[in-house]
């Protein structure tokens, strides 16, 4: 039987909800391991990039499975262990080092996407990049450059200015609080989309889209899906932003426009395994790309394996698309003895 190594963050108990989430994926992904017949090692890795390798050549794995989002609670170290996997030569899930940080510095992705031609809100780093208009009117969201979870992400972070100077200002201000580096994105009042992409034979194929409903949000609160709404489960957010894949006839032709922004995103950052795209429409039936996610969440109760069900495919069945995808050469005698 081959081992597989699961390496994902390390937990403690002074971890945050997003943090701890990680060993749900851990878990669920162990269980589909063992259904294919692999022998699963669940690894929690730190800075210490020597016991990293040591652990590694220890266990000898077939490959990894790489469920590492964030080192020390700090998005911007995602791409480390997977430079780390690419320096031992060792197999792993998922889209590559390379990928995993273009993606997850998200003025970087933004520049990416908007030179390809694909929708993306106006953005402004206090000078450094974007494309803010020069008409600095408006309302603009602030977020963390690098992390993900929507961590750091309140009512507060959806800010109103007039002039390049406030927002140069509100950008500095919102560091401080939440202790990284921010950017500011034009808020796109409207309609909020999740898209996976799952790998597959043809390449990545676009699983059902689910919308992100905002039930019953008084008048003066923001429709955002921010920390809240994701991670804390007593809290108004999180009991009144449901998932939804059922959709009325009049917005199939919306439906396949993002499924095919989606699909672009996937090629673009030469995406493996599976992946989500997070889109916002406008009033106008725009679609706006926030964030294109490499490497999403597993967790048994997660948007991609929601979506996955909508197709019928099981925890065990993503993770053999996953496997096969990038890894499957090592582990063809298993998947298809």
């Amino acid at each position: 039987m081959m081992n597989v190594a699961i390496l994902h963050d390390s937990v403690s108990e002074s971890s945050s909800p997003d943090q701890v989430d990680v060993l749900l994926q851990a878990e669920a992904v162990s269980n589909a391991l063992s259904e294919l017949g692999f022998e699963p090692i669940p690894v929690s890795v730190s800075l210490d990039v020597q016991e990293v390798i040591k652990t590694i050549r220890h266990i000898k794995p077939a490959f990894v499975f790489n469920l590492v989002e964030c080192i020390h609670g700090r998005g911007h170290l995602i791409h480390l262990i997977p430079s780390v996997l690419d320096y031992l030569g060792v197999h792993y899930t998922g889209s590559s080092s390379e990928a995993l940080f273009v993606t997850s510095h998200k003025p970087t992705a933004k520049a990416i996407m908007a030179g390809a031609g694909v929708p993306t809100p106006a953005w402004w780093d206090g000078g450094l990049s974007g494309s803010c208009p020069k008409d600095t009117e408006g309302q603009y969201i602030i977020k963390s450059v690098w992390e993900h979870a929507s961590a750091g992400l309140d009512d507060d972070a959806v800010v109103s200015v007039s002039h390049a100077e406030d927002l140069f200002q509100l950008i500095a201000d919102r560091e401080k609080k939440v202790g990284t580096r921010c950017f500011a994105e034009s808020f796109i009042a409207g309609r909020e989309f999740n898209v996976s992409v799952l790998a597959s034979p043809e390449g990545g194929e676009v699983l059902p889209v689910a919308e992100i409903l905002f039930e019953d949000f008084p008048p003066e609160k923001q429709k955002i899906v921010g920390y809240r709404a994701k991670w804390l489960e007593e809290s108004f957010e999180y009991d009144h932003t449901p998932r939804t894949f059922d959709y009325p006839a009049a917005d199939y032709s919306l439906l396949a426009k993002l499924a095919e922004i989606a699909k672009r995103c996937w090629n673009i950052f030469d995406l493996h395994g599976y992946a989500r795209v997070d889109l916002r429409v406008d009033s106008d039936m725009r679609p706006w790309v926030l964030e294109v996610n490499a490497n999403p969440c597993l967790a048994p109760e997660g948007g991609f394996l929601a979506a996955a069900a909508q197709r019928n495919l099981t925890p065990k069945d993503v993770a053999e698309r996953i496997i096969n995808d990038r890894v499957q050469p090592v582990t063809a005698r298993v998947l298809h003895r």
